[in-house]
């Protein structure tokens, strides 16, 4: 079984900060070794135990460098 959970860091605008690193449960991101344009080492997905909870997405102060695609909708809570 394949997990289509999954997370984009867009490189380019990723200040390499590792709030998302350390905000992850599943530890699905981690600091590459690269520099970007900017000078600083992004995040990158590098795990598939991804379930797309979204809380690397939330702990990102960048806006737009985060984006997590969900394989499933999330269910709402039974009232």
């Amino acid at each position: 079984m394949t997990n289509a959970n999954f997370v984009v860091v867009a490189t380019d605008l990723c200040k390499g900060c590792r709030l998302c690193v350390d905000t992850c449960p599943r530890q699905c991101l981690e600091i590459g070794s690269e520099i970007n344009a900017t000078g600083y080492e992004p995040a990158r997905f590098e795990h598939y135990t991804c379930t797309a909870c979204g809380m690397c997405f939330y702990a990102c102060p960048e806006p737009g460098a985060i984006t997590v695609y969900r394989d499933e909708p999330l269910q709402e809570a039974a009232s």
